[in-house]
């Protein structure tokens, strides 16, 4: 039954059993080409690939990683934690999809749709709720008519005195309860404090150079824009907002892709645990404000107290302090792999640290430095890793008494100068075992 240009089916018509396969892989093929994914060349490869995967016969789920290999081009052994290009273009896809059926495609009575957690097209039939009406009995409408006389609420009696009182009380307990508690567990943050005397003593120095610290997340949908453009994007094109439609050397399809992906504000789960071990140091708290990267401004770096969590290519910022560096944290494209770069190795250092995966454990390398302010009005901290986690676990040691002893023990100073380091980690299901310093350098205050 068709109401408008919309298809109704009744409830023993939605219950049918789907069509064959030609079927749905041809409304698969319409929605593709239809101009809703005439610009995007991606997202449609994307949706032909899902889609026309899961008419095979059982088909199995399709995985995260299996679609970032054959769809846009990543290696078999990409890490997902630090690139979810994936997961972003997917959101767009099944908005895509949706809008495609609720307006060019209105009239097909067989829809489907990408459910969240998973990447398999569920094809079903179209329904549409109609509300139906009954005509009313004339002898009820009769009755109804005549306005019925109002009921008089009689006054409700006032409670006796005592039980407000007993109100208040209970209330006044509760309140004494909650700032009990309150001041319990403020005590027990600052003895913890007091238990880890060097990194009170560590940052206590650092957040005092300055009113403010500003904790800085990484961008990952610029890690992605990189790899898309296939050259590293500058801090003066990434503050612009409109390089990407000045990109004359990019496609309209490319462009597209890269203000979809740019839009979005992408942090991964082992960036924002650093950044979270830092804002866990209590009695520096206040002085703390955490902000992301592309809401960044050169006033505030130039001005505060500054944290970098992530390397220059999630990260632009980072870039500011290239010149004054000798590990850094570098990406191979070709291998699709990120590496910590040592430009002057010593006796006994490594001129690369590249991360290593095995059946036991993941080894990965992150880069920890603590230097002036761009503006040499306050100080600066580097955090960043060859994958978000390896990042947590710089700020992890960061925040640690025993990473911060190690530190005084390598620099032989109780104040710890400034400093840039490599730290050599491993982990097992995103659980860190150990953060091993590898090679220090000190940095001179020019």
């Amino acid at each position: 039954m068709a109401a408008g240009s919309e298809i109704v089916l009744d409830e023993e018509e939605a219950k049918a059993p789907l069509p064959e396969i030609s079927v749905r892989r041809a409304l698969i093929d319409r929605v593709a080409g239809s101009s809703h994914f005439a610009r995007s060349v991606r997202l449609r490869d994307f949706l032909l690939y899902v889609g026309h995967e899961s008419l095979k016969p059982n088909a199995p789920e399709i995985h995260e990683q299996e679609i970032g290999v054959r769809v846009f081009g990543r290696s078999a052994s990409y890490d997902r934690s630090q690139d979810n290009i994936v997961r972003v273009n997917a959101t767009e896809l099944r908005r895509r999809i949706e809008t495609y059926f609720a307006t060019e495609g209105a009239t097909e009575p067989l829809v489907f749709s990408i459910p969240r957690g998973g990447y398999l097209p569920v094809f079903r039939w179209r329904t549409v709720s109609v509300e139906k009406t009954f005509p009313v009995p004339p002898q009820v409408k009769s009755e109804l008519l005549p306005s019925a006389s109002p009921v008089e609420t009689l006054p409700t009696p006032s409670a006796p005195r005592v039980w407000l009182w007993v109100i208040l009380s209970g209330v006044l307990t509760v309140a004494c309860g909650i700032l009990l508690w309150q001041n319990y567990g403020l005590r027990k943050k600052t003895d913890l404090w007091a238990e880890r005397p060097a990194t009170a003593a560590f940052w206590t120095t650092f957040s005092q150079a300055a009113p403010q610290t500003d904790i800085v997340l990484p961008d990952a949908s610029v890690s992605m824009s990189e790899e898309m453009r296939g050259k590293p994007l500058s801090l003066s094109d990434y503050l612009d907002r409109n390089y990407i439609r000045r990109s004359e050397e990019m496609s309209p399809d490319r462009r597209q892709d890269l203000e979809t992906i740019f839009n979005h504000n992408l942090v991964t789960l082992g960036d924002f645990h650093a950044a979270q071990q830092i804002l866990n140091l209590a009695p520096i708290a206040p002085r703390l404000r955490l902000t992301l990267a592309r809401f960044y401004e050169a006033d505030s770096i130039k001005r505060d107290n500054v944290i970098l969590i992530g390397g220059k290519k999630a990260n632009p910022w980072a870039r500011l302090f290239d010149e004054q560096l000798n590990f850094s944290l570098e990406y191979d494209g070709a291998h699709n792999q990120a590496y910590v770069k040592n430009s002057s190795p010593l006796a006994g250092e490594d001129a690369q640290y590249a991360p290593v995966m095995d059946r036991n454990a993941i080894t990965a390398y992150c880069v920890v430095d603590y230097l002036p302010n761009p503006g040499r009005t306050a100080k600066a901290i580097l955090l960043a890793g060859t994958d978000s986690d390896a990042t947590a676990a710089a700020a992890e040691f960061l925040t640690s008494e025993k990473g911060i002893l190690s530190l005084r023990a390598r620099t032989g100073s109780k104040e710890i100068p400034y400093f840039e380091a490599v730290l050599k980690t491993s982990r097992l299901s995103g659980t860190s075992f150990n953060a091993e310093l590898l090679a220090i350098r000190s940095i001179k205050d020019h």
